[in-house]
């Protein structure tokens, strides 16, 4: 009797130690997966929910013919001012030079690329003369259209949906990345509330 009750006894600490121990496991791997989740979902909020690992950071400076120049916008090619936007990692903080300004309507849309590969949701911008053959007034969201713009790999020639329109002033800006110091030129597109003035 006594041995039934020490095997007993012997079987229960073991059993306990086991389920301890797994619970300590289980209690790291959480507290890994946090470690590991935190800055990749600070990454994803600076990065304002896109994806741009794709994205053609500098341009040609080549603009749509029929872009029209603003007559007075708040940020004058050839000055300086921060950019607030994080489109890429590295953007938020630079201080921007203005290349060039433009009055016109900016879009956020969704599309999927070309190339293949997951659909690329809510891209900050493309404008309207960006668009192939861009109606005379501005597209509401949920309209599609065929996106005549190479921002990113696979998105020239895909169809989008329009998330959001604004009409505003848009730039274009040369900067350098505050996280590599790589220049940046001719950058398409910053909106006039993604700068503020340098102090």
């Amino acid at each position: 009797m006594a041995n039934k009750k020490m095997i007993i006894g012997l079987v229960s600490l073991l059993l306990i130690f086991i389920l301890s121990a797994c619970a300590e496991q289980t209690e790291d791997t959480n507290n890994d997966n946090d470690t590991e989740q935190n800055p990749e979902e600070s990454t994803q909020d600076d990065m304002e929910g896109m994806d741009h690992s794709e994205m053609h950071m500098s341009g040609s400076g080549e603009v749509p013919e029929d872009l029209k120049e603003a007559d007075n916008p708040t940020y004058e090619v050839g000055s300086q001012a921060i950019i607030e936007a994080s489109h890429m990692e590295g953007m938020k903080g630079a201080e921007a030079t203005i290349v060039g300004a433009y009055d016109t309507t900016v879009y956020t849309v969704s599309y999927t690329p070309t190339t293949g590969g997951e659909k690329v949701t809510d891209h900050k911008w493309v404008i309207q003369e960006e668009l192939e053959n861009p109606s005379e007034t501005p597209l509401e969201p949920g309209d599609e259209a065929v996106i005549n713009a190479d921002h990113m790999e696979g998105m020239d020639g895909a169809t989008a949906e329009i998330d959001s329109a604004e009409e505003t002033t848009v730039y274009m800006v040369d900067f350098v990345l505050t996280t590599s110091g790589e220049e940046v030129t001719n950058h398409k597109w910053v909106t006039e509330d993604e700068l503020s003035p340098v102090e």
